[in-house]
């Protein structure tokens, strides 16, 4: 803000500069749940179809192992994201290993994430297809007729170009709308359960075979690929791993945990406990469930013709009127539909939030992050991923099997990565953590992570496996991968000689004037707390503002002032454009007050003032923007006092009306000194308090004194000094305030 006079302080002399980012809101774990569950519980629709078409029926074990095994990586995921807030496979494999296995690795991911979107809306497709021509062929008239993969690719097809343009606009309450998504199928999951059970105890239980009696995964070209006819085929582990690897789709979603992570609300590290405790039982009980009632229902004959649409097939042969069983498919339809089409979303914000993340660490050049002239999205990156998600449908026309093959390439070898990389942080970070994965004995005095490393060796080893038993994920998967890591290695040679010497991993900011600046117009309520920051290495200070606040009830707004010389006047025709004010200065402070708030599960605002007097500045925004409290840390050049005392004068040079203010000065110690602006009841030491009682009860001695009160003795004490400050005695008076100064200190706070 400008320094001019004070008749010019009741309208805004210049803009203010607001900067947003997408991560600035915060969810409860519920939501985080239903985000997640958006993706991985949709692997329940076609994951165990895929696998008992491979390994036969003895696939429902596989997917319970599988399940259970989900449990472990997911913890995978917890720890490394209490470590790194912005986590995911990049972020850890990167600081565990250096950026070259980090390319490699979210390369696998992005495949993963390319495949994901697919299947899921092919899947919808098909599950549509499906009921469509069973309803044909129940009410005895066909009167439709088409290729299911066919319908099912153009049903994808539509189901990626609409999340495509509500992406390219920016989807808000996303949380919102998968928990309204998740609640409907947990309606869908309870029924089939239920259903499911009563129809099993009508006769006599039979379970699925035990997958290790010899004979029963049946060693085939499609289940053991380069692997077939060779003496390793017929190892026992090598089959249990094989088994495993074919059902290893069912865990897809553990990325998007590491991605919602930044949302989580305060305390963050116990709600992703508890999201991840959600996911795992939500997930145990559908995927599995869904895979053992498939085989325990369906008759085998019929069966294989329900592997792309395995739920829509327990259905049909649940007890009950054919009327109910219809309905209650038509039901299990739409909620597929539903939670797989919440999936394909979850792709493209998944892989975008990747990318980002990519270019602001210098991977990927900044053409890839420009904003969206009318929305402000990453549209490059989302068109990037749409057109690969669209190609992939096209060339594998809508065969779910195809792309479930692809799919689980990307997801067991970014899983290996991610794994090897937590355990290499062990070494090399050994204590920045909050959580750990379980299983950590101490040998000779050292720890050994110990579940770490199992959880790590079952993962490549699966991963090899699979390396070598889906010979045509093999191959895409590692073109794939090698395209998209040579595009990585080029770009980043670019970003590296463009930037020369610029800081990395930097957020992005969409920064905008707002000639307006008060409370309503920023979304800010009044009585908000205002956090002004300058040195993007020193935000403690905010960091605990962060921690005290309860931010559903009090706003915490932090501003920065950009600093100019006075000759550049602030005038009404001054006028700055959003480049001069928000540059790589103030990019840095602001992605530093963002790490803190999502590592602290708490929303901020950002604002940046074009200032003269950086005093002026933050008094003349706190009443502009209703503020109750301003919080600010030690200056390198004055003392807190001093801090306070040029803040109160730019207080006094405020219009009125002035509001009532507090300013507090965190020091690095953590000590906090509290100054009230304005006029304000002084706060006395023990001694002050003591003299005062002391000479009242000399006055009052007197009866003819008996009325006087403690004030009355300030109020004199008060004007005999000013008497003295207006007479020639002024330098003896001041000469005793400054004794008085140096004699003790002053109270803690003021």
């Amino acid at each position: 803000m400008s320094s001019s006079p004070t008749d010019n302080l009741s309208r805004p002399a210049v803009k203010v500069f607001v900067a947003t980012t997408v991560m600035l809101t915060f969810i409860s774990f519920w939501r985080a749940s239903a985000i997640v569950l958006a993706d991985l519980a949709s692997s329940a629709y076609y994951a165990g179809g895929d696998a008992e078409k491979v390994i036969g029926k003895s696939a429902p074990w596989f997917i319970l192992a599988v399940m259970l095994f989900s449990y472990a990586v997911r913890a995978l995921y917890i720890e490394s994201s209490s470590m790194f807030v912005r986590g995911g496979v990049y972020r850890v494999v990167k600081e565990a290993m250096g950026g070259t296995l980090a390319k490699i690795s979210v390369s696998a991911l992005l495949f993963d994430y390319v495949l994901t979107g697919p299947i899921s809306a092919v899947s919808a497709g098909q599950y549509l297809s499906s009921f469509i021509l069973d309803i044909s062929s129940y009410s005895h008239h066909r009167f439709v007729h088409f290729p299911e993969n066919t319908f099912a690719a153009s049903f994808a097809v539509l189901i990626v170009i609409y999340f495509w343009w509500k992406n390219t606009q920016g989807i808000h309450e996303s949380s919102g709308k998968a928990l309204q998504i998740m609640i409907i199928t947990t309606v869908m999951v309870v029924i089939l359960i239920i259903w499911c059970t009563l129809t099993v105890f009508r006769a006599p239980v039979v379970l699925p075979p035990n997958p290790l009696h010899p004979g029963v995964v049946p060693l085939t070209k499609e289940s053991m690929g380069w692997l077939h006819g060779t003496w390793l085929s017929h190892l026992t582990w090598i089959i249990v791993f094989v088994g495993f690897g074919h059902s290893v789709l069912a865990m897809s979603g553990e990325e998007t945990l590491a991605q919602v992570n930044r949302e989580i609300e305060h305390p963050k590290l116990r709600n992703l406990e508890k999201t991840g405790l959600v996911i795992f039982i939500y997930s145990l009980l559908f995927t599995s469930l869904v895979s053992f009632f498939a085989v325990m229902i369906i008759p085998d004959p019929v069966r294989p013709a329900y592997f792309g649409n395995l739920i829509g097939g327990i259905a049909m042969f649940l007890t009950g009127p054919t009327w109910a069983r219809l309905a209650f498919r038509g039901f299990v339809v739409l909620v597929g539909v539903l939670i797989l089409a919440g999936a394909q979303n979850t792709s493209i914000v998944g892989a975008n939030g990747v990318l980002n993340r990519m270019a602001e660490d210098g991977v990927l050049t900044s053409a890839f992050q420009k904003p969206h002239p009318r929305f402000g999205t990453s549209y490059r990156v989302i068109n990037l991923i749409v057109v690969l998600q669209l190609l992939t449908i096209v060339v594998t026309r809508g065969n779910v099997f195809i792309l479930a093959g692809l799919y689980a390439f990307g997801v067991i070898w970014s899983f290996a990565f991610m794994s090897l990389a937590v355990v290499v942080l062990r070494y090399k970070e050994p204590g920045n953590r909050e959580w750990r994965v379980p299983g950590n004995p101490r040998i000779f005095g050292r720890e050994i992570p110990l579940g770490l490393m199992v959880v790590s060796v079952v993962l490549f080893t699966t991963a090899l496996v699979n390396l070598f038993t889906k010979s045509e994920a093999t191959i895409a998967g590692v073109i794939f991968s090698a395209i998209f890591f040579g595009m990585f290695t080029y770009s980043e040679h670019r970003v590296k000689k463009a930037r020369a010497g610029k800081p990395e991993g930097l957020a992005q900011f969409r920064v905008y004037g707002n000639q307006d600046m008060d409370s309503n117009h920023l979304g800010v309520r009044p009585g908000n707390i205002l956090v002004a920051v300058r040195d993007p290495k020193g935000l403690y200070y905010l960091r605990e503002v962060l921690r005290r606040t309860d931010t559903a009830k009090q706003d915490v707004v932090v501003m920065t002032a950009r600093l100019y010389h006075r000759e550049h006047s602030f005038s009404a025709r001054t006028v700055y454009d959003a480049n001069e004010i928000f540059d790589h200065y103030e990019q840095e402070l602001f992605t530093a007050a963002v790490s803190l708030a999502e590592k602290e599960g708490r929303p901020v605002s950002l604002l940046v003032v074009p200032a003269a007097d950086v005093f002026e500045a933050i008094i003349m925004t706190a009443q502009r923007m209703n503020s109750s409290r301003i919080v600010c840390g030690l200056s390198n050049k004055l003392t807190p006092d001093e801090q306070a005392k040029l803040t109160g004068d730019a207080w006094e040079r405020l219009p009125e009306p002035r509001p009532r203010l507090i300013i507090e000065v965190h020091l690095p110690d953590g000590s906090v000194r509290e100054f009230p602006l304005g006029p304000h009841a002084p706060r006395l030491r023990a001694q002050d308090v003591e003299l005062m009682h002391k000479l009242w009860l000399d006055v009052t001695a007197d009866p003819k004194y008996a009325g006087a009160h403690h004030y009355h003795v300030v109020a004199l004490a008060l004007q005999e000094l000013r008497r003295e400050l207006t007479s020639d005695q002024r330098a003896a008076a001041l000469a005793k305030l400054l004794d008085e100064m140096h004699a003790d200190d002053p109270p803690s706070q003021g």
